[in-house]
């Protein structure tokens, strides 16, 4: 079994999975817009190239969204992405470009637990956890 985050977006979802893209280095497997497929019939002209499904893969994870219909997006609450990264500079580099016109909920310092730990919302509204454990 994998659990694989889906994320819903309002309409920004291209453009977010292309920064997360370079952000995380991943490589986007999937981008597909409605605009020809079965569901541009069901959708309005203006909404045919907002993503039907993408798929980002990041190493052995993988990343799951689409872009919400207006009538049925809601902002995220109640979660967040959490990231585990074991290497400290390239944690303070994820958080730190993921904090680009976002918002910082918790600065990305050492607790008991952690090198580093921090959480954010990205300019997406995405809410995101970095974790950069101590050795054992």
């Amino acid at each position: 079994m994998q659990i694989q985050p889906y994320l819903f977006f309002n309409g920004n979802c291209e453009e977010a999975f292309k920064f997360y893209e370079k952000c995380f280095n991943g490589k986007i497997e999937a981008m597909m817009p409605h605009a020809g497929t079965p569901a541009e019939q069901h959708t309005p002209p203006e909404w045919a190239n907002k993503i039907m499904h993408a798929r980002l893969v990041v190493g052995d994870a993988v990343l799951l969204a689409s872009d919400a219909p207006p009538a049925h997006y809601s902002a995220p609450q109640g979660f967040s992405v959490a990231l585990q990264i074991k290497d400290q500079a390239e944690a303070e580099r994820v958080f730190q470009t993921l904090a680009e016109n976002g918002r910082v909920t918790m600065p990305l310092q050492q607790t008991f637990w952690a090198l580093r730990f921090g959480m954010l919302v990205d300019r997406f509204g995405i809410p995101w956890m970095i974790n950069c454990e101590q050795a054992a």
